[in-house]
């Protein structure tokens, strides 16, 4: 690929137009002025158009040569800006043919446009003209066209996903990509700009440091919500640590270890850092996650839906639905820069229900990934306190049932392809995502009751009380200004959801997970009661035994739940006795078990240390123990569990 070193043509000046085109000519004055060809267009004119057709080049050099030609510094952009529309053109096409056949890997000879638009320093040009303003010295930068802006961002993410090593020479080049950040304050280059970045983030080796985007802050605060959201997808990218992969080397102790020598912060910790030293940052995503959608029904709005799945895998529709609302905000003389900017837009008005629907769900994905990530950081205390203050969870709560778990697809939910855990239509994503919150939220934090409402909250009391036991700490603290309101809180709509799932259902594992949570850290019988109510106990032993599962990874889950719901609690074993009320239930139950004792041992254990714990308490308890009909088997010696 051609450089920008040494990128000045051999003629300069004056001379520019009048030097001569004989190739020998070029090559001799090369060498005496110690300048040689940096870019495929320094070639003589005649030379590329005697090429071209027997190259099948499509005018692409030339086009270039009078690009670079017109595009010399102090020059009037206007005439470049013509070629550059031409060419735009040509690349574009392949480009859309690129992504609409499922983004195959791109060959040189069938993507032949930007090819030889990279080969012949095109991709270089563009990175010169748009940093142009930067080299300046003069203290009033002089400004771009914004459509000129716009169509050589255009031009190169068409390159980066046509052609095979654009992304990573442009992810290598860090000046450019801090330039990119500074793109971004402009709203009618914003979204070329974000999608470019995007691109070259993901092939980036080292993570950026988002601490050197020059005013960050003023930045970030200068988004609209709209904006904001379409950000998300490129701090999920500065905030995640990379994958390291699950071989040999990297086994839990491996890396903990690791950890153990590399006690300073990484760079994802430090970004995460930098975003919450971003005043109302946090206080703004949980605006973002929480804001209402209006509801649809019906069987039109249902293949409505489907229509747009269809065309979401085959198009990169989220791009086109931010330009469709950019231009509507440009368009609009009264567009505030609040939440409800996107909802009160105009034209927005005239998209279809489904759409609105399907724009919404996009972007929250991408705001919960980011919570998610943060809530999972070293400054998780931090998060937490801020996310209840800005009440995410009754937010969430209230969107429930209208948008994040809608009754007309809780057993119907599209999956797209052959693979049932597929998560590429924005719908599964969004629920993924939020069990993942929820996940993240609950695990080992005393937040976790703010999953509840305040009924749920008295009769967490009312079971501590009747089972004469003090209330956990974390219970007793909970500010019940900031829990769920509603007849019910976020953790029984789970439930509830739970128990409707059908057996296939992808969501079976995340859901697991998620209540799992709930659970974990120090023992609170008021915690398992409070579930075993609501029939949580018995939902599992039919997945388990009944449903005919043979996911390992949900089977997993459940086994886990189960291990924690059953934990030295007496009532969760007279449940399990009760529902596994035959021989047949109580073997197919081992059978599970056997067949997965590596995804079953926590279960195992809980059984096992629970059974020894209740040994040790008073003749009432062993009295009960004695009248179970399958409990002895778990301790027996000859227990298959054992074999």
């Amino acid at each position: 690929m051609a450089t920008l070193v040494g990128s000045e043509s051999p003629c300069t000046g004056a001379k520019r137009r009048s030097c001569h085109s004989n190739i020998v000519t070029k090559f001799t004055t090369s060498k005496i002025s110690g300048q040689a060809f940096s870019r495929g267009t320094q070639l003589p004119g005649g030379l590329l158009l005697e090429r071209d057709k027997r190259a099948k080049w499509n005018g692409i050099p030339t086009l270039l040569q009078k690009l670079y030609e017109s595009s010399h510094p102090n020059s009037d952009l206007s005439h470049a800006h013509s070629f550059l529309k031409v060419l735009s053109s040509q690349l574009s096409m392949e480009a859309m043919s690129f992504v609409t056949e499922d983004r195959k890997t791109a060959q040189e000879s069938t993507f032949p446009n930007t090819h030889t638009f990279d080969l012949f320093g095109g991709v270089d040009l563009l990175v010169e003209i748009l940093m142009r303003p930067t080299l300046t010295m003069q203290k009033k930068k002089p400004k771009m066209n914004d459509d000129l802006v716009k169509d050589c961002l255009s031009v190169l993410y068409n390159c980066c996903i046509c052609t095979e090593g654009v992304t990573k020479s442009l992810a290598a080049r860090d000046d450019f990509v801090l330039f990119l950040f500074t793109l971004m304050t402009n709203k009618k280059t914003f979204l070329q700009t974000a999608t470019l970045i995007e691109d070259i983030l993901g092939v980036k080796k080292e993570m950026i440091q988002l601490e050197g985007i020059p005013n960050l802050s003023g930045l970030v605060q200068s988004f609209d919500q709209q904006q904001l959201a379409n950000f998300c997808r490129i701090l999920s990218v500065t905030i995640s640590e990379p994958d390291v992969g699950n071989d040999d080397k990297h086994t839990l102790l491996a890396k903990n270890a690791q950890q153990k020598r590399n006690a300073s912060p990484s760079r994802a910790e430090v970004n995460q850092v930098t975003l919450l030293n971003i005043p109302g940052f946090i206080e703004r995503l949980c605006k973002l996650a929480t804001r209402k959608v209006s509801e649809a029904t019906g069987a039109n709005f249902l293949q409505e839906l489907e229509d747009w799945y269809t065309w979401l895998d085959n198009a990169l529709v989220l791009d086109a639905l931010m330009q469709m609302a950019t231009e509507e905000a440009e368009q609009s003389s009264t567009e505030s820069s609040d939440e409800s900017s996107l909802a009160t837009s105009p034209l927005r008005h005239q998209l279809p229900q489904s759409m609105k629907i399907v724009h919404e769900i996009m972007y929250k994905v991408e705001v919960l990934y980011v919570l998610c990530v943060l809530l999972m950081g070293r400054q998780r205390n931090q998060v937490h306190k801020m996310l209840a203050e800005f009440r995410l969870i009754p937010g969430l709560n209230n969107l429930f049932d209208k948008l994040i778990w809608r009754k007309y697809t809780a057993s119907n939910h599209v999956v797209h392809g052959q693979n049932e855990n597929c998560d590429c239509s924005p719908e599964i994503s969004f629920k993924i995502q939020f069990l993942r919150l929820l996940q993240s939220f609950s695990d080992h934090h005393e937040n976790k009751y703010l999953l509840l409402n305040s009924q749920e909250l008295n009769e967490l009391s009312a079971i501590s009380m009747k089972a004469n036991i003090p209330e956990v700490e974390a219970l007793v603290n909970t500010d019940r200004s900031l829990v769920c309101d509603g007849k019910k809180g976020l953790l029984t709509r789970l439930l509830t959801v739970m128990k409707r799932e059908p057996p296939d259902s992808s969501f079976r594992f995340w859901q697991a997970r998620a209540v799992e949570s709930f659970l974990r850290g120090a023992t609170s019988y008021a915690d398992q009661m409070f579930l075993l109510k609501r029939g949580l106990l018995e939902h599992i032993l039919f997945c388990i035994i009944d449903s005919g599962c043979t996911s390992r990874d949900v089977l997993q889950s459940y086994f886990d739940l189960l291990g924690e719901l059953m934990k030295f609690n007496i009532d969760a074993f007279k449940r399990f006795n009760k529902y596994v009320n035959t021989p047949e239930k109580f073997q197919t139950f081992l059978t599970q078990i056997n067949s997965s004792l590596v995804d079953s041992n926590m279960l195992v254990r809980c059984i096992v240390l629970s059974l020894d714990r209740f040994e040790s308490q008073t003749e009432d308890v062993k009295g009960g123990l004695r009248k179970f009909t399958h409990i002895d088997e778990f301790r027996g010696r000859n227990s298959p569990l054992f074999s």
